[in-house]
């Protein structure tokens, strides 16, 4: 299993590929793949039948996973894209802002 930095609920934006700019909210992460699914990034259509009576198929559009090297978390602060660092207060490990010095 893979150490990420990037946990759920966090403000990411995409570094590279067809969605780069675009900042998003984690929704998953998945470490053992170091993937992160981010809302409204990586929209991929899914081709789908009707299993059961009454169910519709059709077309669905959903998030598909994006490898975490890709992202970088915002800073809540500096709202600069932004590596994480970390520091132990009190006998307590907190993710730190590596631009500004601003507990994440």
């Amino acid at each position: 299993m893979n150490k990420m930095s990037i946990k759920k609920d966090d403000l990411v934006v995409v570094l590279s590929g067809k969605d780069k700019g675009k900042q998003g909210k984690v929704l998953s992460v998945l470490p053992k793949e170091s993937k992160v699914i981010v809302e409204k990034v990586n929209i991929v259509s899914r081709h789908t039948k009707p299993r059961k009576q009454g169910e519709e198929g059709g077309i669905l559009k959903k998030e598909a996973p994006i490898y975490a090297c890709k992202v970088q978390k915002v800073c809540p602060k500096c709202n600069k894209p932004t590596r994480i660092g970390h520091k132990v207060e009190g006998g307590k490990k907190v993710r730190v802002c590596k631009k500004c010095g601003a507990e994440i």
